[in-house]
């Protein structure tokens, strides 16, 4: 079931949040061996808070569509006497004494917290193939990566072993694993939810959201999480109370949707580019206009975003990698060290930059109502693979991933990555939705009506040995 046919069975007693409890925490102790999406599990915890939201339905309360609902959080979100470690050695013994913002605001709607997903090494990469503390598997293909770094996450929901997943991107560290495990995420407008508690690495790229099964599980989660916070100084003044999407949606007539004539289809894998513009032509179908357009420089877009990540992550890890250098991955080592060596005058640069594109591409926004592209030009790469044939072409592993996701992050825009349909080998093709600020009701609308065209959500990854 997705979330929301979950919580319309609960709240018409067909299943106990115990129940769903009991019969997640089954899945976790079965998959999880191949999996390693979890890196920490809170049985106990999730029981108690499952005894509670039925004690609470039964007395009359309702706290929302998450009331009762097990759910998952990224590794990185502080939560209050359960180990936090960012998918690190740096962080393996740290037990905040507080809860992250999107914890506070996930337990207040009545969610039941299952465990601590794995990701990569502080957030800082795309495959989950962490150093410390193992690999994560796609549950489409365990020889497969999940993407990152909220991988955990994503692997956990299209495997069933939780209805949500928490999750945080930076550079595409919600929508690559989305693309890559078939399942939904939304990177939401910068500022929209608060990062309060979660354990930083670009600080001003940094974004939190949810992973689910569908767009509808996706908005529902959103709105609990959205909100401002006098905590996070980048918080913005919205809330986002009513997301949901209409049950039924049978036409974009009105809606007008970009289709950049460069950069976002160019070096795709041939089967991602037929299935993300049989998306389009569905939007078509179902009355949207499709517009051509071009998109300013994506290449510079990418490097701006690189410099400031660079520059931002070396930042935050200065007071650690000087006295615990050792404890660091390779990969991420190596990152944090060419951050440090990056001019500020790059840095300030690439800021005046950002700025210029942002205010293009809120040109462009204001003449479409979004832009519908691939999430990903590839589909997951095996565990361990660092090039990929692109076109003839021979790409880096990491750059082909983020190559269409990681300047949406320096623009601040909100983009749902959701699924395309699938290759004739049976793995996710992802696509994004961008939109304007703020613009998530609207996209998650337009995302709705797709899915519900297509049923591609409809599709479960069969795991060897379930």
């Amino acid at each position: 079931m997705t979330l929301i046919e979950t919580t319309q069975a609960l709240r018409a007693g067909k299943v106990s949040s115990a129940e769903l409890t009991e019969e997640c925490l089954k899945r976790i102790e079965s998959l999880n061996p191949r999996l390693n999406a979890f890196l920490t599990v809170t049985a106990e915890i999730a029981r108690e808070q499952a005894l509670q939201a039925d004690r609470e339905r039964r007395s009359g309360m309702d706290r929302g569509p998450l009331h009762g609902i097990p759910i998952a959080h990224k590794d990185l979100f502080c939560t209050a006497g359960v180990r936090t470690t960012s998918g690190s050695k740096v962080f393996e013994n740290h037990v905040p004494k507080f809860d992250a913002a999107i914890v506070e605001r996930l337990r207040e709607a009545g969610a039941v917290m299952l465990g601590k997903t794995s990701m990569h090494e502080h957030a800082y990469g795309i495959t989950c193939d962490n150093p410390h503390y193992g690999a994560v598997h796609n549950p489409w293909d365990l020889a497969r990566i999940p993407g990152g770094s909220s991988g955990g996450a994503a692997a956990a929901v299209a495997a069933g072993l939780c209805l949500l997943g928490t999750g945080s991107d930076t550079g595409g560290s919600i929508r690559v694993p989305a693309s890559y495990c078939g399942v939904t995420g939304i990177k939401p407008t910068f500022g929209l939810v608060s990062k309060f508690g979660a354990l930083p690495l670009g600080f001003s790229l940094d974004h939190a959201g949810p992973i689910a099964r569908t767009v509808r599980d996706v908005a529902v989660s959103l709105a609990a999480m959205a909100g401002p916070d006098k905590r996070d100084p980048n918080s913005a003044h919205r809330h986002a109370d009513d997301l949901l999407p209409p049950d039924e949606i049978p036409s974009l007539a009105g809606v007008k949707i970009g289709i950049p004539e460069n950069f976002f289809y160019e070096r795709i894998d041939l089967q991602v580019d037929n299935a993300v513009h049989f998306m389009a032509y569905r939007a078509q179908d179902l009355g949207a206009e499709l517009v051509p357009l071009r998109v300013p420089d994506g290449r510079q877009l990418n490097t701006i975003s690189q410099i400031t990540l660079l520059v931002e992550a070396a930042a935050v890890h200065e007071p650690y990698i000087r006295k615990q250098r050792k404890l660091y991955g390779d990969d991420v080592r190596a990152l944090i060290d060419m951050g440090r060596v990056i001019p500020g005058v790059d840095y300030v640069q690439a800021q005046r930059l950002r700025r210029r594109a942002q205010e293009v591409y809120r040109s462009i926004l204001m003449q479409v109502d979004c832009l519908l592209v691939p999430a990903t030009p590839i589909t997951a790469p095996n565990i361990g693979q660092t090039e990929v044939a692109i076109g003839g072409e021979t790409e880096d592993v990491r750059i082909a991933t983020t190559r269409l996701v990681r300047g949406i992050n320096a623009l601040g825009l909100p983009s749902l990555a959701m699924p395309a349909g699938f290759t004739r080998g049976g793995m996710p093709i992802g696509m994004q939705l961008i939109g304007r600020a703020f613009g998530e009701k609207e996209l998650l609308r337009i995302g709705a009506a797709l899915e519900d065209a297509t049923g591609h959500t409809k599709l479960r990854p069969g795991i060897a040995g379930e």
